[in-house]
This record gives structure tokens, C-alpha cells and sequence, in this order.
């Protein structure tokens, strides 16, 4: 299996769902939601894109780095990449249903797994979807991350159990979801957090932090972890993009819990630039759509091999040894001169 044979094989499947473009940057599906592109005009998906493409990197090669290491260590797991898989259901109206919420669930926990990874399942308007990945990360001795969307509180606690039963490493929510009008969700206050988490052994992760206010409010009421994301661009227009809002975000919190970005992340330079703009790990989304239904697990996981090789490689050409090591030295700084 290689990556191109996966490509056209997911172009199949998704046949009038994606275009599996050479390039993923919500131009060719602006507006297509449901679908794989952006909501309205699609300038959130694109923002999160050339906001992160706007960066370039230092060459540097006069070092001693020459083996990088990429792992990293997560709600009490060793990890070999700082790459997660995103939360993603919906298969039938987003995707075209090639896969089932549980085959699709199956190819992105195991593909992570085998490439050292953090695999997430999500929600959708129908229960019996986050049952499905729950079940498979079950099955995989709880090593997986399910999301739950921003329901109302007593069914919030449905899902809290079910998720303690299965023996999950952590649980989270995506606080974005707030506006969906499928699903009866709505924003959360403060203290409607502070209840989930005082409700729940398991580390609660918040997804959908935006702004530096929000991220203070994740810290205070006790999140284990947040990240940074605008839904991929799907539930609100004209958005920044995320690699815009995340120094000053990551900046805030301060070490005090990780921060985790998603948003137009592509390749493991995109993963470096991530991190040296302060994220502990990245989660991708779309590029493993695309690898799961164009090769199942081995699909996924050659995707993420194929990107922490690439994060590997820009490591040793800008002279970073551990993941520590990436700051925002590693960007080029164009001097100005003054008379």
C-alpha cells in the first residue's frame, strides 16, 4: 500500500462527498457542510490553512541533531508521535457511508495505535454513533479518546458513564458543536464545566478554545486539556485560523495543562510549526479521512508514519533534538531596516 494508491481509492469512496484534492485547502468545497467543506463561504477552513502556510522556517544544518525524537507523553501514555486523530462520525451524511461509524471508528483507533499514535471517535445526532466508537476504543483496552458533543447536562452524564465503563484514558467534549441544530446542544457556562468535570474520574478534555479567556476558563474549572479549534471551519464563517490564536492561547496557559491544535495541518512541517507555536500535540482531521477510507487502519497509520517521518526530517534541518526543543526560533523573522 502506498499513499497514492490510497488516494484514488478514497477518491471512490467519496465520490461526491470529497475530491480528495491535491491540495486540502476548502476551496473546491467551500460551503459543503454537510460534506467535507467549510461553513458558508468556507474562509474558517481556508483561514486555518494560509494562516499556518504564512509561516516559514529556518534552515539549519550547522548541528549535531541527527536521530530527532518525536514521542511524547500523554495522559499517561508513551507515545512515539505528538500526533493525534481527531474525532470524526457522521460517515453517512458527511462521507457517503462507504464505511460504517464502526468500520470508520475501527481505521482510525487501529491505525493510530499502529503507528504509535492517539486515535479519537466522536458524536453525532444519533446515540448509537458514539456508542460505535466507544465500543471499538472498548475493544482496544480504552486506548482512544472519545468526544462527546455539547449536550444538555443530564445526558452529558449518560455519556460520562458510559465512557468511565469502557475504561477510556480520557473523555472529552467539543464546545464548537454549540450551534448545530441537529443535535439539542447548547454553549456551556463556567459552572455547567466545573458540574462535568466534578462529575467524572476521567480526565475531561475541552475541544473548540478559541480565545485566551476561554482557555483561562478551561484551566480554572479544571479541564485536563484543551484544544485549540474552530471545528475545522464547519460550524462558524470568517473565523481566524487556528495557528493564528494559538501563541497567544498557549502563551496563557502557561504549561499549567497541554494544549492540543488542529486545523489545516498537512504535513510534519505543518506538525513543527504547530508545536513551535506552542501546541504539545496536534490533531489532524480531514488527511485521515481520506487515509482511513482509501486504506483502513494501514491506510492511517501510513498517513501518520508518513508525517511524524516528515517531522523528523524538518527537525534535523532546523536543529531540534526533542519536541522541547521547537520554539518559535524555528521560524524565519524578516529583519526591517530603519534610516
Amino acid at each position: 500500500m502506498n499513499i497514492q494508491t490510497v488516494r484514488q481509492t478514497a477518491r471512490e469512496k467519496l465520490k461526491g462527498f470529497c475530491r480528495v484534492c491535491p491540495e486540502c485547502n476548502g476551496k473546491a468545497c467551500a460551503g459543503e457542510v454537510p460534506g467535507m467543506g467549510g461553513m458558508g463561504t468556507g474562509t474558517s477552513f481556508k483561514n486555518n490553512v494560509e494562516a499556518l502556510a504564512a509561516y516559514r522556517i529556518n534552515l539549519r544544518t550547522l548541528h549535531g541533531v541527527k536521530k530527532p525524537n518525536t514521542q511524547i507523553k500523554l495522559f499517561g501514555q508513551e507515545l512515539k508521535t505528538p500526533i493525534f486523530g481527531a474525532p470524526i462520525t457522521g460517515n453517512n451524511f458527511n462521507m457517503g457511508g462507504a464505511l460504517n461509524e464502526e468500520e470508520w471508528a475501527e481505521a482510525m483507533i487501529q491505525g493510530c495505535l499502529s503507528s504509535g499514535a492517539m486515535g479519537s471517535t466522536g458524536d453525532a445526532p444519533d446515540p448509537a454513533m458514539y456508542k460505535a466508537g466507544l465500543g471499538v476504543v472498548a475493544k482496544a483496552q480504552g486506548l482512544g479518546i472519545p468526544f462527546m458533543k455539547p449536550r444538555e447536562l443530564p445526558e452529558v452524564f449518560d455519556y460520562l458513564r458510559l465512557a468511565e465503563e469502557a475504561g477510556v484514558l480520557a473523555v472529552g467534549m467539543d464546545v464548537d458543536a454549540a450551534g448545530l441544530v441537529t443535535i439539542p446542544v447548547s454553549p456551556k457556562t463556567k459552572e455547567d464545566l466545573k458540574t462535568i468535570i466534578d462529575n467524572t474520574s476521567l480526565p475531561f478534555i475541552i475541544k473548540g478554545i478559541m480565545t485566551v479567556e476561554e482557555a483561562e476558563i478551561a484551566v480554572e474549572v479544571g479541564a485536563a486539556a484543551i484544544v485549540v479549534s474552530n471545528h475545522g471551519g464547519r460550524v462558524l464563517d470568517y473565523t481566524p485560523g487556528t495557528a493564528e490564536v494559538l501563541p497567544e492561547i498557549a502563551a496563557a496557559v502557561d504549561g499549567r495543562i497541554p494544549v492540543i491544535v488542529d486545523g489545516g495541518v498537512r504535513t510534519g512541517v505543518d506538525v513543527l510549526k504547530m508545536l513551535a507555536l506552542g501546541a504539545d500535540a496536534v490533531m489532524i482531521g480531514r488527511p485521515l479521512i481520506i487515509a482511513g477510507y482509501g486504506g483502513g487502519a494501514e491506510g492511517v497509520a501510513l498517513a501518520i508514519r508518513r508525517m511524524t517521518n516528515e517531522l523528523k526530517q524538518a527537525m534535523v534541518l532546523t536543529g531540534c533534538q526533542t519536541l522541547e526543543n521547537i520554539d518559535m526560533d524555528v521560524f524565519f523573522k524578516r529583519k526591517t531596516f530603519t534610516s
